[in-house]
């Protein structure tokens, strides 16, 4: 696949001003990478504000023609899921590469379609699988390199997020769109635990998923999900709760030699492994190791809060990589297979066929 192969800036557009835009916009505004030319929106106040906000060139109502004026390099595409197909075609058909928010698609066969439509166009396409690159995962990923934890065998990912008690999510006069997905609301939500499973994991042959709404109604199709996923002797729990408090993002990894645990609402990582002091003294030094960095943790968090910082650490290096890799015609950060075996196991979760 061809590239732009230069060390000048990337015109970029966004499409969509919602709620990840200001993560999205406030990159673009920042970078010495990306040059932000234009901003779309189907509401004229909100693009307005944006491109305002952000310094962008020009604002838009009309995506098409906001492509044929500025003829953009990047497109963000951060719009609902269901519009994505579309909107995606239309910007690699224009020349432009896409990044586009998460899922991809709502489907597998269409996230087949959308890619075989980029090879075509000789464009990438990136999704958005910004929680690869926290803080506490890369902290994951090092100890499973160096082999701190033996052979992983064993991984859960889990979030409890309350989406039912007020909020986007709950409002039956405003529906969010993002009810209409397979999986409904969850559905948005279970990429980020799927992509995150998968990097551990490796690979799936088999999944048992139990979907449940506990809180009942027309709105929310689903406000539960408890998933087993299989690779061999190798397995994960994927889990959702909207009635777990407080809210986290946490992933646990157990292995032959030991354990290590990571939240990303609330940054930490800790390890118990054997130490140096011998299997008897090992659980005090554990305890005080990992005392410390949840100390140093809670300070740390403490200072995010006060400067109201947000868990899109990981997308600001994510946008960063993927401009550098287009302009240097590198490898992008996040690959075909990342997105495909992604979207699979997204399918897979919500293959009635599966279900518990």
């Amino acid at each position: 696949m061809t590239t732009l192969v230069r060390t000048s800036t990337l015109k970029a557009t966004v499409i969509g001003t919602g709620l990840i835009s200001k993560e999205h916009l406030s990159f673009l505004a920042e970078s010495n990478r990306a040059n932000l030319v234009g901003v779309c929106d189907l509401s004229e106040a909100a693009a307005n504000y944006a491109t305002q906000r952000f310094g962008a060139k020009k604002f838009y109502t009309n995506y098409r023609q906001m492509l044929d004026e500025v003829k953009p390099d990047v497109v963000h595409i951060l719009t609902p899921p269901h519009t994505h197909k579309t909107i995606a075609m239309d910007c690699l058909q224009a020349g432009a590469h896409v990044i586009c928010e998460k899922p991809i698609t709502p489907t597998y066969d269409e996230f087949k379609e959308l890619w075989s439509f980029a090879k075509q166009c000789d464009r990438h396409l990136i999704e958005n699988q910004n929680y690869r690159f926290n803080q506490p995962i890369l902290k994951l990923q090092k100890l499973v390199q160096e082999g701190t934890l033996g052979e992983v065998e064993d991984i859960e990912v889990r979030m409890a997020l309350d989406i039912r008690s007020g909020g986007r999510y709950a409002d039956e006069n405003l529906p969010s769109p993002l009810h209409k997905l397979p999986a409904g609301v969850i559905h948005d939500f279970i990429t980020h635990l799927c992509y995150l499973t998968l990097l551990f994991l490796q690979d799936f042959d088999g999944v048992k998923v139990a979907w449940n709404n506990y809180g009942g109604g027309d709105l929310f199709k689903y406000d539960d999900l408890d998933a087993l996923v299989f690779s061999g002797s190798k397995h994960a729990r994927i889990r959702f709760s909207s009635y777990t408090q407080p809210d986290c993002f946490s992933v646990i990894l157990r292995g032959s030699r030991g354990y290590a645990e990571a939240d990303i609402f609330q940054p930490y990582v800790r390890c118990i492994v054997p130490r140096a002091v011998g299997k008897q003294l090992s659980p005090l030094a554990n305890q005080l190791s990992n005392g410390w960095t949840l100390m140093s943790a809670s300070v740390n968090n403490f200072r995010r809060k006060l400067l109201q910082q947000t868990p899109y650490e990981g997308l600001h290096f994510l946008l960063d990589e993927t401009y550098k890799a287009l302009q240097e015609n590198k490898q992008l950060p996040i690959s075909f297979e990342d997105m495909e075996l992604t979207s699979r196991l997204v399918n897979a979760l919500v293959t009635k066929e599966n279900y518990l």
